[in-house]
C-alpha cells in the first residue's frame, strides 16, 4: 500500500482509521466510513456516505445525494451520482444508491434518477461495472450483475439479479432484463428479455435460455429442462404468446424457475424479445 501523508484536517467521521490523499477534496458534509480509502485528485461532493472498506481511486468524482455501501471499488476516472443527462431534470434532489461489494471500472457513469421517475437510481450488490458502462437515471440493477464494456442503459430500465449485458449493448428506456438473462456483445435492446433467455443483434432476439450461465450457478438438470421446455411453448410452437403462459401455469407450478419465466413475461410493459 503507498503509504500517502495524514488527511488534511477536516469534518469527516474517523479520519484517523481512513487513508485519504492529501490532494483529495472531500466536503464537510461527507459521511465517510472506517476503512474508505480516497486516492489523489478525487472529489467527494456535499451529501455523499461511503460505506466501510471503499475503495475510491485516483481522479474520481462523486456528488450527492449518494449512498454507497461496503467494500465497493471504483476505479480512476469514474463519475458516481452525477446530474443525470435528462432534459427535464430541474436540479431536484434525487440520489443515486450503490449496494456492497461492486466493482465500478475506468469513466464509468452512475447518475442519479429525477422526481418524474423514481427519485432515484439504485444499483445492487457484487455486480461489475466495466469501462465506460453508463446506468442512467431511475434505473435499477440487481445483484451480480455484469455490465461489459461500453454497455449503456437509458432511463427508467430494470436490470435483473445474475444479467449479464455483453460490450456495447445498449439498452432502451423502460426496458427490463429478467434475472439470469444475457445480451450478447453489440446488441440493441428494444424490447424487454424474460428471465434467463438468450438475445443478441439489432434489434436484438432470441436465441434460447442462457443455459451455459445456468449450469455455472448451479441449477439442476431438471430445472434446466423445464425452462428450455418454457422457451420452446413461448418461441417454438407458434402460439400466441397468452395461450403460451396459460400453458405453463402447471409447469410454473412445479418448477419455481419456470413461475420466474411466466412472471417476467406477464409484467412485462413494452412487450418481449421475439
Amino acid at each position: 500500500m503507498v503509504n500517502w501523508p495524514p488527511a488534511q484536517q477536516s469534518s469527516v467521521q474517523n479520519e484517523r482509521l481512513n487513508v485519504i490523499h492529501p490532494t483529495a477534496i472531500v466536503d464537510p458534509s461527507a459521511v465517510i466510513a472506517e476503512g474508505v480509502e480516497i486516492g489523489a485528485y478525487s472529489v467527494i461532493g456535499a451529501n455523499v456516505e461511503i460505506g466501510a472498506g471503499t475503495w475510491v481511486g485516483p481522479h474520481v468524482v462523486i456528488n450527492g445525494p449518494t449512498v454507497i455501501g461496503k467494500n465497493n471499488r471504483i476505479f480512476q476516472f469514474a463519475s458516481v451520482g452525477e446530474e443525470c443527462q435528462d432534459l427535464k431534470y430541474k436540479g431536484e434532489p434525487t440520489r443515486l444508491i450503490i449496494g456492497d461489494g461492486n466493482t465500478i471500472r475506468e469513466f464509468t457513469t452512475l447518475q442519479r434518477g429525477t422526481v418524474q421517475g423514481e427519485g432515484e437510481t439504485v444499483l445492487g450488490s457484487h455486480g461489475l461495472y466495466m469501462a465506460y458502462s453508463h446506468v442512467a437515471h431511475d434505473c435499477r440493477t440487481g445483484d451480480h450483475v455484469i455490465l461489459a464494456n461500453s454497455a449503456q442503459v437509458a432511463g427508467h430500465c430494470v436490470i435483473g439479479n445474475h444479467a449479464i449485458l455483453g460490450g456495447n449493448t445498449g439498452i432502451h428506456q423502460f426496458c427490463q432484463i429478467g434475472e439470469h438473462a444475457f445480451v450478447g456483445t453489440g446488441s440493441t435492446v428494444l424490447k424487454d428479455v424474460p428471465a434467463y433467455v438468450t438475445v443478441q443483434g439489432f434489434p436484438a432476439s432470441p436465441y434460447g435460455m442462457n443455459v451455459e450461465g445456468l449450469k455455472r450457478r448451479g441449477f439442476s438438470k431438471e430445472a434446466i429442462r423445464a425452462l428450455r421446455q418454457a422457451y420452446k411453448t413461448v418461441y417454438r410452437e407458434g402460439k400466441i404468446l397468452k395461450d403460451a403462459l396459460a400453458e405453463l401455469q402447471e409447469s410454473a407450478a412445479a418448477h419455481e424457475e419456470v413461475a420466474v419465466f411466466v412472471n417476467s413475461i406477464a409484467r412485462s410493459s413494452r412487450g418481449i424479445a421475439r
